[in-house]
């Protein structure tokens, strides 16, 4: 049996150190890099230590500071990023509050697990079921911000196939059952573990079968610029940029595709060359869309769904005005007006093809392009402008949109300013990309229809295997309650 605390076993440490350095290492794997697979085993023991907890106080938090030590790993990049955008190095430490928020979500997750169950083994599911569910709710409400979820993690595996039956949710159910297996190993019952062993290889053979899908191909011009647009410069450089980059490399046919905010007046679309797909960014009303243009009129738009948090849009701004204007005062930076989610996404028509088109953050969102998807675009369409992201950033962004490619088997394509410009196929293999400088990539993706599982239900099957994963945890507890007045 593991012992009932775990900082005995390390003398001198104390428990929210342990907790902090256990949410470093699983951030460590928790990145879709080659070693994201072990991502189960640091998780399992952040489990077994979060449970070994005597009070839920204790037990909230231990998994408080494990959440906010794993969130400030995964989203190190947003410091730098608004030292850059205030203009001092210093006010990038404001991001800490929102590691504190998002490990504030975790703690309380904890709280209701260990005021439930008493029993550790039970505390452990209801961790695992608890963690999935906090995942699905950070994809909701107007604190959404569900970057480090656990699914991604699968992503250098075949594995993340099973993205098209639950999405990338799915994905995390597997992370985090492994994982309370690995436990129940230990303290419990090989039974689990048996079947989550089975369960892989299910998972990997399903991933293994998979092939492409067959359809008709497009011809398209994508685009990779360098324009720093936090620095205050001409805001028409990055159309004079997209421009000058597609007049000399565009071919007979190819449909160009401009990144978010490429244009800032409508009346600019006069001046392309060719029918495409356009960012256009608006200041009053404020606005930022992607636009279908024929050559001589808008045929189809469609708005960002989820401006960013904090960037965009700040939230509660209405509500509470005063607080806001002390910060600006303070900060010496107009932090308004915020820019409005899209009351209703669409797909977009041009020559006869539909797009699902999602402007930048909205990648980070699987019912974005499920609804696009579902709507019968054929394609997804990501304008992007991934100056926002430092470091990983940058690749995490991209990965999160390679799995929204497998979960509506559909390719995508990206345009952006910064950032990995190019083609992802439906099975989420990076096929043509620029990622540094300058330049145009000629991508010719397949036009693909069909239905997925995911696109038919969503996360309904990964937020039921979270509820049966809870209703396992009540099981134990019951169990380990009849035991414990039967003396044994």
């Amino acid at each position: 049996m593991l012992r009932p605390a775990y900082h005995d076993a390390v003398p001198g440490l104390p428990p929210f150190l342990i907790a902090a350095v256990l949410g470093l290492l699983l951030a460590g794997c928790g990145l879709p890099l080659p070693w994201s697979l072990l991502t189960p085993i640091p998780l399992a023991v952040l489990f077994a230590f979060v449970a070994t907890a005597e009070t839920p106080r204790q037990v909230a938090s231990r998994m408080g500071w494990a959440g906010t030590a794993y969130c400030a790993v995964q989203l190190w990049w947003l410091a730098a990023f608004l030292a850059k955008l205030f203009g001092n190095p210093v006010l990038g430490a404001v991001s800490v509050v929102l590691f504190a928020l998002e490990g504030a979500f975790f703690a309380g997750m904890a709280y209701l697990v260990a005021a439930c169950f008493r029993s550790r083994i039970a505390r452990v599911w209801g961790l695992a079921g608890g963690w999935v569910l906090l995942e699905w709710l950070r994809f909701l409400g107007p604190l959404a911000f569900p970057w480090p979820t656990l699914g991604y993690t699968l992503l250098p595996t075949p594995a993340i196939q099973i993205a098209d039956l639950g999405g990338v949710l799915l994905g995390s159910v597997l992370v985090v059952a492994t994982a309370a297996a690995l436990v129940s190993l230990r303290w419990d019952s090989p039974r689990p573990y048996v079947a989550l062993t089975l369960t892989w290889l299910a998972v990997l053979l399903y991933g293994v079968t998979r092939s492409p899908g067959q359809g008709p191909v497009g011809s398209f011009l994508v685009i990779r610029t360098t324009i720093d647009q936090f620095s205050g410069e001409d805001p028409d450089e990055l159309f004079q940029a997209s421009q000058r980059l597609t007049r000399r490399d565009r071919q007979p046919g190819e449909v160009p595709v401009w990144s978010e905010s490429a244009l800032r007046d409508p009346a600019l679309l006069t001046q392309t060359s060719s029918p495409g797909l356009y960012g256009l960014s608006l200041a009053s009303p404020r606005r930022n869309t992607v636009t279908a243009w024929s050559g001589t009129e808008i045929t189809s738009q469609t708005d960002k769904a989820r401006p960013v948090p904090f960037g965009e849009y700040f939230p509660f701004h209405d509500t509470a005005p005063a607080l806001y204007r002390w910060l600006e005062q303070r900060l010496g930076f107009n932090l308004g007006p915020n820019l409005s989610p899209a009351r209703r996404i669409t797909a977009l028509t041009l020559q006869g093809v539909q797009y699902g088109a999602y402007v930048c953050y909205d990648s980070v969102f699987p019912w974005v392009a499920r609804t696009l998807a579902q709507q019968g675009a054929t394609l997804l369409v990501n304008p992007s402008n991934d100056g926002w992201y430092e470091g990983w950033g940058v690749q995490q962004h991209f990965s999160m949109g390679r799995v929204r490619a497998i979960e509506t088997r559909r390719w995508l394509i990206r345009s952006v300013n910064e950032g990995m410009a190019g083609a992802v196929d439906d099975l989420g293999r990076p096929r043509q990309l620029l990622s540094r400088g300058e330049g145009t990539v000629h991508v010719r993706p397949r036009l693909l229809s069909g239905q997925t599982l995911y696109l038919r239900l969503g996360d309904l099957p990964a937020v039921l295997l979270a509820i049966l994963m809870l209703g396992s945890a009540c099981w134990k507890e019951k169990r380990g309650r009849r035991e414990r007045i039967s003396g044994r």
